[in-house]
């Protein structure tokens, strides 16, 4: 596919209460706002040490990156594209190149004619924001898949590169039939191919909506968790596992789902990691991640939209084994007087630390206020210490994130998102907060 000209368009829990963790929280800019479901939101700029490159979405709906030097503090700042659409599910995410250069990769979120595709930059200069391109944007469609999906909208980026595969780009994102696709590129994203829908509800329901998170070892696997569809819209949303590997999709087991030209397949036929019922409730997903080889998961259960019950799940033995990590409050948008809330199941949110998977920061309510926490798994695995990281604070931290892709040798930062205002993804006044945490 040609780019198209470019135009502006149940566990037993051990709760320490401890001081905050050692170290100042920073701002890394006053004004920015992400999504949970475009990541990587934040990754390690190689070859250069120690540098972590992220982004956001602005109060007047302006993309931007950043770079941020762990040793000397120092950030950089630029603009990928001027009032693009006040909203957070547009953020930016990233990918190093072969050759050192960035990769940023987002879209509109919706459907409207005159706003849909996928849009990118590249750098020119290894790890310097400031030297990415103009914008780009693609519209990854055939009418074949038009003809049979019928719905076409641009939601979500996913980049991830493959080693084994000689450098192969995947980008994942929700488009056609508002179900999760897939494109490639084989020439560090100049030209891309045509698009594939990946996961579909078995009778083509174009208003369903899987919802994905993806992890990838930059190998020879992207990891996948999904759900049937929107919390708020499947009354039991369960969660399902599966990898890709050279050329197929496979379950936890090791057995085969479907090739790439068999594409799509549909939930059931992954494995199922959490079946929602009435009694435990419906689920959502926050982030995935390996430990020696073997997925973790981190979920929300949700009894009823005002509990919102945060769970780790790792694969073993054959088997999901399931621990409950902590009862976090219910939802972070402020909901307006006499209005109903929109998003109730807005959690605050979990990330694992990919470097060390026995760590998850998590977003939960003490006092009335969203704060962030780190929860590490004990040797038993039945039991969690949990240790504060933000405390007394004056407005909600939520939607915590630890850059991927760091090595052996580099700080380890945390980031998340403070909010003076959050009433819905399309009016909010946020920051992107930082902490060094090792």
């Amino acid at each position: 596919m040609q780019l198209l000209p470019y135009h502006r368009v149940a566990c037993f829990l051990l709760l320490l209460v401890l001081p905050a963790a050692g170290g100042a929280q920073d701002k890394l800019t006053d004004d920015g706002a992400w999504c949970w479901f475009s990541d990587p939101r934040a990754i390690y700029s190689h070859p250069r040490k120690n540098l972590v490159v992220t982004g956001w979405v602005t109060k007047d709906g302006s993309i931007e990156a950043a770079s941020l030097d762990l040793k000397s503090g120092r950030t950089e700042k630029t603009t990928l594209y001027s009032k693009l659409e006040v909203d957070d599910h547009d953020n930016p995410a990233f990918l190093v190149l072969p050759n050192g250069n960035l990769l940023a990769m987002y879209t509109w979120h919706g459907g409207r004619k005159d706003a849909m595709g996928v849009i990118q930059n590249i750098t020119s200069t290894p790890g310097n924001v400031r030297s990415f391109s103009e914008p780009r944007v693609f519209l990854p469609r055939t009418e074949e898949l038009l003809k049979t999906f019928v719905r076409e909208t641009y939601t979500y980026a996913n980049p991830f590169m493959l080693s084994r595969e000689n450098n192969r780009i995947y980008c994942f994102g929700r488009w056609i039939g508002f179900k999760p696709n897939l494109i490639t590129s084989e020439d560090g994203g100049k030209t891309w191919s045509e698009p594939k829908v990946v996961v579909t509800s078995r009778n083509l329901d174009v208003n369903n909506r899987p919802y994905v998170k993806y992890y990838s070892d930059g190998i020879s696997r992207v990891h996948m968790i999904f759900t049937d569809g929107h919390p708020a819209v499947e009354p039991l949303n369960s969660v399902y596992y599966c990898y890709y590997e050279d050329g197929s999709f496979w379950r936890a087991d090791g057995s085969l789902i479907c090739t790439l030209a068999q594409l799509p397949f549909h939930p059931s036929d992954a494995s199922l990691v959490y079946q929602a019922s009435q009694e435990t409730g419906k689920a959502w997903i926050f982030d995935i991640v390996t430990d020696k080889g073997k997925p973790v998961v981190a979920y929300t259960r949700y009894p009823s939209d005002t509990l919102h019950h945060y769970y780790y799940a790792r694969h073993e033995g054959g088997a999901w084994q399931h621990h409950k990590l902590i009862e976090s409050g219910k939802w972070f948008p402020q909901t307006q007087p006499g209005a109903r809330e929109r998003e109730v199941n807005y959690s605050g949110g979990m990330t694992f630390d990919p470097s060390d998977p026995s760590v998850i920061y998590l977003s939960h309510q003490v006092n009335g206020r969203f704060e962030i926490s780190k929860a590490r798994r004990e040797h038993s695995g039945n039991s969690w210490k949990i240790t504060p990281v933000t405390r007394n604070s004056e407005f909600d931290n939520v939607r915590p994130f630890v850059p991927r892709f760091r090595k052996k040798g580099e700080k380890n930062v945390l980031l998340w998102m403070q909010n003076r205002k959050y009433i819905h993804y399309t009016d909010y006044d946020t920051s992107i907060m930082y902490k060094v945490i090792r």
